[in-house]
């Protein structure tokens, strides 16, 4: 299944409350930042990329 910005956003979620978990060892802990992390960048890029054609329409409208 492909990556949405919407199932990032809830993986991410997901990740923030099991790290939360003081029971979680440290291994499993750098495994879900290095997982987060690669999500918040995929969720940046998707918010980056909507905003660039947004503005594209904007001024496409303006002309």
């Amino acid at each position: 299944m492909k990556q949405t910005f919407e199932s990032a956003v809830t993986r991410i979620e997901e990740i923030s409350k099991l790290l939360e978990d003081k029971n979680i060892s440290l291994d499993d802990s750098i495994k879900l930042f290095e997982e987060g992390t690669r999500l918040s960048d995929y969720c940046s890029e998707c918010l980056k990329n909507a905003e660039q054609k947004i503005t594209e329409l904007k001024n496409k409208e303006a002309e």
